[in-house]
């Protein structure tokens, strides 16, 4: 800058205050000085000369000092900006300026040093970190993103700001920038390497609880002569306490079925990759005994303590068991995943639990008088029959029972109009959600039968309007459950939600009285869930059918009720003839514009008819229902299609589950089918 200019240069703000400051105090020295000339001339007159020596000497102050001060504060102004300059250039934290397209308009040293040099010609951003993108970038004003990065083997914590230059192309004569464009993005990265590797670290060595149980303990020590049972007991102790000394782990055997362990996290990986090859190692264990040894293994992680990492496992393991054992489970705060499951869980002749659970279930019905009864979606006739098995129940106490159902199917309609015409029963035996919302408190007492999903139930909000629920229920868990249940009675190798509801009434009272009708109902629900005895049934299906027969079940009235139209029977017909193979072993149908009331029915009937086919393992049956597609799956015993309807949002039994998906274009889900199928295929979990 040239000495003309530097004088034509103003002072303005604060420092042109201090600057004027002695003028104004020669005016103020003026008026006080014409005020003591008016009193005393002498005294006026000496201070006049004070006040005329103090102008001329601020006067020749001000303009022999300006021209000083206006040098000296430009060049301190150029030199603070150099100054300045220097320091944001040699800033330790890197530092970036970017234009609205990703594009760098200036970074300094550090961030050079991250790019691994400094940019040649035009520098996107994107081009060297990938994840600073324009999509991105913030949009508003005052916007700050956070995100992680990385560039050349290390990572970054990266932060973007949006920085408002409103008026640059005004003021800026080398560059012009849009008005609606008037911002740059500033970019700061912070080096995180170190910090999460020590992280990881420290979260690898974070401790994992974990409980084993032998699900069939009693029933495979009886299957081996006394001299040899502790020989088995002591090789299946072996095989776990070396499989978990493989990985550092430690074993603490609480009763002779139980165990406790705990694991580094970093192991636990390793056995999640390895999809816990202890359940298969186990069953390998045979000195002659006729039903091999299953686990239940349930592991926890809680990032809180390690206190909640084992009630963590203690859900997990419970879960574990209500889906039928043999398989890992493992709960942490992101949620809830399986592993095995692939083997039927042995049927228990004991009826101590049914015992226990009719008991307790006793206590419940007469200390209430509202009790609902309700199935899931689309009642079908196991949770029909079950429901009209807990009114009996609930009769033989001397309480008042409703049952829930809104939509009565096809197949339902013979055995519930049977009830509707007998005079015998009340008028409001049967009610729908819609009724039955707004009797209902807190007071009530709501039981749900053939399901133990809350989605899945006739009326969810039913669940939300009491504290007393009571859960009964044969299909294996899933992850949303219905967790507040005081009672839950769920038991995946009964057949049937009608056989449990048969053994329960035969310990809730003595010498129970079940009509004619209600037993039938009953012995259909079992007839249609075992697919006339065929499939799932043990000792207990029989002697509750027994049971059931002896009250004066009639089979010729059920077999009649259970006869499809000639409608249906074509529908099945026609989606039988639809089937494909897929991978030799599957057979996938579709039922494609049915006419008929009940296509969901029509479906599982026609997935039970294709496993008669020789080679084929499962089969799948989709149709369309009410703008939606359901999935019926069945299997005899070598594929597990309850893990395959999960991944769905399905579930329901080893070899007899169902999903649904939110659209009706069939085409896309039979192609989801097949790549979920090719997917479980490929990872071993089929």
């Amino acid at each position: 800058m040239s000495e003309k200019e530097k004088q034509s240069v103003q002072l303005k703000g604060q420092l042109r205050l201090y600057m004027q400051l002695p003028a104004v105090m020669a005016v103020l020295l003026a008026i006080l000085n014409i005020w003591i000339y008016r009193m005393d001339r002498r005294a006026g007159l000496l201070m006049l000369i004070f006040v005329i020596i103090y102008i001329i000497m601020v006067g020749f102050l001000y303009i022999y000092s300006k021209s000083i001060i206006m040098k000296d504060l430009v060049e301190f102004a150029a030199q603070y900006g150099i100054v300045q300059n220097v320091l944001l250039r040699e800033l330790a934290i890197p530092y970036a300026i970017l234009l609205d397209d990703g594009k760098a308009v200036w970074m300094n040293g550090e961030f050079e040093k991250v790019l691994g040099g400094k940019p040649k010609g035009d520098a996107y951003i994107s081009k060297y970190i990938p994840e600073l993108n324009v999509s991105i970038f913030p949009k508003q004003e005052g916007d700050i993103v956070e995100m992680d990065v990385y560039c050349e083997d290390k990572e970054y914590r990266a932060e973007l700001r949006r920085v408002s230059v409103r008026g640059f192309s005004e003021t800026e004569q080398l560059l012009q920038m849009p008005e609606e464009k008037e911002y740059f993005i500033a970019v700061y990265l912070q080096d995180v390497t170190e910090l999460n590797r020590y992280i990881r670290e420290n979260e690898e060595q974070r401790l994992v609880a974990g409980l084993i149980y032998i699900d069939n303990y009693d029933e495979v020590v009886d299957s081996v002569e006394e001299v040899r049972q502790s020989l088995l007991m002591a090789l299946v102790d072996r095989k776990i306490n070396q499989y978990i000394a493989k990985v550092d782990g430690i074993v603490k055997k609480m009763e002779n079925d139980k165990y406790f362990i705990v694991i580094k996290k970093q192991y636990f990986k390793q056995l999640e990759e390895d999809k816990f090859s202890l359940l298969e190692d186990v069953k390998s264990v045979n000195i002659g005994n006729g039903i091999p040894a299953t686990l239940s293994i349930g592991l926890g992680l809680s990032t809180v303590s390690y206190a909640q990492s084992y009630n963590y496992a203690r859900v997990a393991i419970d879960l574990a068991l209500a889906r039928g054992g043999d398989q890992a489970v493992i709960k942490d705060c992101n949620g809830i995943t399986y592993y095995g499951g692939k083997r039927e869980q042995t049927s228990k002749n004991t009826r101590v639990k049914a015992r226990v659970k009719a008991e307790a279930l006793r206590e419940f019905i007469t200390v209430k008088d509202k009790i609902f009864v309700m199935g899931h979606k689309l009642t079908d006739v196991d949770a029909f029959g079950a429901a009209i098995g807990i009114y009996r129940a609930a009769a033989a106490l001397e309480k008042n029972a409703h049952i829930v159902i809104n939509e009565i199917s096809a197949s339902l309609r013979p055995l519930y109009e049977c009830y509707e015409k007998d005079p015998s029963y009340p008028d409001d035996l049967f009610l729908t959600s819609a009724e039955a919302i707004p009797m209902v408190d807190e007071e009530s007492m709501v039981i749900v039968v053939d399901t133990n999903r809350p989605r899945m139930t006739e009326c969810e909000d039913l669940l939300k309007k009491t504290k007393t629920i009571v859960v009964l229920d044969h299909h294996r868990q899933s992850s949303d459950n219905i967790d507040n249940a005081l009672l839950s009675y769920i038991e995946p190798y009964a057949s049937s939600s009608c056989e449990m509801v048969a053994e329960v009434l035969q310990y809730i009272v003595d010498d129970v009285k079940i009509p004619k009708l209600e037993a039938s109902s009953l012995y259909a629900g079992i007839m249609i869930d075992t697919n006339n005895f065929v499939n799932r049934t043990g000792v207990r299906t029989f002697e509750a059918a027994a049971f059931l027969r002896r009250c004066g079940a009639d089979i010729t009235l059920v077999r009649k009720m259970l006869r499809d139209d000639m409608d249906a029977y074509r529908a099945k017909a026609e989606i039988i003839s639809s089937a494909e193979v897929f991978h030799k072993k599957f057979a996938i149908a579709v039922g494609r514009d049915l006419t008929i009331e009940s296509p969901t029915i029509i479906g599982a009937q026609a997935a039970d008819e294709l496993l008669d086919i020789n080679g084929i393992k499962a089969s799948f049956v989709l149709t369309v229902y009410n703008g939606r597609i359901y999935i019926s799956a069945r299997s005899i015993d070598e594929v597990n299609v309850q893990i395959i309807m999960e991944r769905f949002g399905g579930g329901g039994h080893m070899n007899a589950s169902g999903a649904q998906f939110d659209h009706t274009d069939v085409d896309a889900a039979v192609a989801e089918l097949k790549r979920v199928l090719d997917e479980m295929i490929e990872g071993g979990d089929i």
